[in-house]
């Protein structure tokens, strides 16, 4: 399958319908005035949002329709296909890197952490979100032998890469960034996912609150704030 086409057909027939409550837990780290590149950034939800809110943005997408579209918002966008591709910018040029949702449709997620973190500048941010494959639902169903595909889930039918929290943080550990923080996203609005229950206004807001606690268990998808080290790559 040539990848580049189907993602230009995936956005083609998609609208810019997006979970705005992850878009902000990843947006209010980045400072207004930095110099922020996302990558695999889609249609630029995220990048629009954190451009208006004063930072510089540039976006990279597989998908040259994706690019077109982040393009109308204003934002400075370029095709790039990071399973094969380096990124078109110099080492040390972005105070923040964002990787929203992303690695997880690369066949070589490492290789792509690698390029993020080469372009930000020493002590600069690599936000990572990814899909939590360590979700309670998961650790429930595996128990009984079962994996279910789950439109939306981490096993969304897209998604090439699965990865728990703890696996996460090693990766970006052995790549040169230490991980200072970490948040999840609850992501009730995912039908065939969670309990319908779950999304009654009390139980919601509950479930909510807990998963910013533990997002290794409860959080469809966890949040990495990490920072570049000084010295490079941590030695394994």
């Amino acid at each position: 399958m040539e990848l580049v086409t189907y993602y230009d057909d995936y956005w083609s027939d998609k609208d810019d319908s997006i979970d705005v409550n992850r878009l902000a837990l990843i947006a209010r780290h980045v400072k207004p005035n930095e110099k922020v590149l996302e990558v695999d950034c889609s249609t630029g939800v995220l990048a629009k949002m954190m451009q208006d809110n004063g930072a510089e943005v540039a976006g990279t997408d597989i998908s040259n329709v994706a690019v077109e579209r982040t393009r109308k918002k204003g934002v400075q966008a370029v095709q790039v296909d990071l399973d094969t591709d380096t990124l078109p910018f110099a080492d040390d040029t972005f105070d923040a890197v964002i990787s929203d949702s992303g690695v997880e449709h690369l066949f070589f997620s490492q290789k792509a952490v690698a390029e993020c973190i080469r372009v930000l500048k020493p002590d600069g941010r690599f936000i990572l979100n990814l899909p939590n494959i360590g979700h309670w639902r998961y650790r429930i169903w595996l128990l009984f032998g079962r994996f279910p595909y789950i439109k939306d889930s981490p096993t969304d039918e897209t998604h090439l890469r699965f990865f728990t929290l703890y696996e996460a943080k090693r990766m970006c550990e052995s790549l040169g960034v230490r991980v200072e923080s970490v948040d999840g996203s609850a992501s009730l609005w995912v039908r065939g996912f969670y309990p319908s229950f779950l999304r009654r206004r009390v139980a919601q807001n509950v479930y909510t609150w807990a998963t910013h606690k533990m997002p290794s268990i409860l959080a469809r998808d966890f949040i990495l704030i990490c920072k570049k080290r000084r010295n490079g790559r941590q030695s394994n």
